[in-house]
């Protein structure tokens, strides 16, 4: 048994009471600061979190029997009697992150210290709402843990990444795997093992961004995912914005144009009907219909075999037609941005997503029409950039709100 399983067990236990109740807050409150604020001495806890030291020093010694808290040794300081730096064990505990796309999955191994230890991306899996699928899903998430071999065991917490609809209170997935009465986390549970969370994709990429990405000072920031779809992950005051049903970030599936193009949604106009990378997929197999031409025919010369990996890759390699619809999506993409910031006036403006690896192809026309179409007195203080962590934001991400659900931190 790991050392940290008896806090694992005591953090679990719902009859705690009196002294060992609030001696396991207290423990939460200090795992808290050194998770948020990093490694520090026993009289800045004690100041901080308005407790004695020597009641610090007797939780920070359960910690480190417990294996979660490291001694680091003496401070730098060379003025008076150096204290101790304490902070977090950082191979005490992981925390998985799995992010599920249309065709493939993506897989990260946290450590206590927010460090990405291992990193499994493009994993071949096909996305449906089926039992079938869900149990392809277990089966490479348990795949990924059984080569973890030793490490394995010391997972204590999984978030899975899904599009669409998810109320991550109650653990119920609308968009996918909702076939059963249960909470799909429960469901996941059970099969691997481990105790999981679901989550949002575009929520937990603004959050991977915020924690450990990108994101600087900014407390306001909204995180545009533009993949398949088109999503939103907001933070307000550095905090995720939820909505009152867990549904808040929905962007693609405003009624944009006036089109007759049905959304997956079962709507016809929706904003990504026509900025998604469905839209660009759909587009650029017409024109080459139409007699277009492009460098992919090259690669797959069967135009119905045409993945969006395959125009994203054109597009970096300067192929005219790629460029051109991936400019159109950018400048129709910014006319929707341009609302949100007219509504929100956020600090900073994050995009992200499949989309966002064409880089200033996409970048510069939706910037352009942020311009064009927002007020200008409200989009002068809003910074624009380009997702730091690329393919790593969601499962980042997920292993970090795996990690502070876990701990309430």
């Amino acid at each position: 048994m790991a050392k940290s399983d008896s806090f694992l067990n005591e953090l679990y236990n719902e009859d705690l009471s009196g002294v060992a109740y609030k001696n396991l807050q207290l423990k939460k409150s200090i795992l808290s600061w050194f998770a948020n604020q990093g490694n520090t001495t026993i009289a800045d806890l004690s100041k901080m979190l308005n407790i004695s030291s020597p009641k610090i020093a007797e939780l920070i010694n359960e910690l480190i029997n417990a294996g979660l808290v490291k001694d680091f040794g003496k401070t730098e300081s060379t003025v008076g009697r150096r204290p101790n730096l304490y902070g977090l064990e950082a191979n005490s505990l992981f925390f998985l992150g799995v992010e599920v796309k249309n065709n493939h999955i993506n897989i990260g191994l946290l450590n206590f210290q927010k460090e990405l230890v291992r990193f499994q991306e493009q994993i071949p899996f096909e996305l449906s709402n089926t039992a079938a699928s869900l149990d392809e899903l277990c089966t490479l998430i348990n795949h990924f843990t059984k080569e973890l071999k030793g490490t394995a065991r010391k997972i204590s917490g999984l978030c899975v990444n899904l599009s669409g609809r998810i109320n991550y209170k109650t653990g119920y997935s609308y968009s996918y795997f909702h076939f059963n009465d249960e909470p799909l986390t429960k469901i996941l549970e059970r099969r691997l093992g481990i105790k999981t969370y679901i989550e949002n994709d575009s929520r937990s990429m603004a959050y991977g961004e915020f924690c450990s990405g990108i994101v600087q000072d900014e407390k306001d920031v909204i995180f545009i995912n533009a993949d398949y779809g088109i999503a939103l992950g907001v933070m307000i005051n550095g905090e995720l914005y939820y909505g009152k049903s867990g549904f808040a970030g929905e962007f693609g599936h405003i009624p944009f144009f006036d089109n007759e193009i049905l959304c997956h949604c079962g709507k016809k106009g929706c904003l990504e009907t026509e900025t998604s990378g469905q839209a660009l997929i759909r587009e650029f197999k017409r024109r080459l219909e139409n007699g277009a031409t492009s460098v992919v025919t090259r690669k797959v010369p069967d135009i119905r075999q045409i993945t969006l990996a395959d125009i994203l890759e054109a597009a970096n390699q300067d192929d005219t037609l790629a460029i051109e619809l991936i400019a159109d999506i950018g400048e129709k993409l910014g006319k929707g941005v341009a609302i949100l910031i007219n509504l929100y006036n956020p600090e900073l403006i994050i995009l992200g997503g499949a989309l966002s690896a064409t880089g200033e192809s996409i970048f510069l026309p939706l910037r352009s029409a942020i311009n064009k179409y927002s007020l200008s007195l409200v989009n002068n203080d809003t910074r624009y950039k380009l997702s730091q962590l690329g393919k790593k934001a969601g499962v980042i991400g997920a292993s970090l709100l795996a990690r502070n659900k876990l701990f309430d931190i």
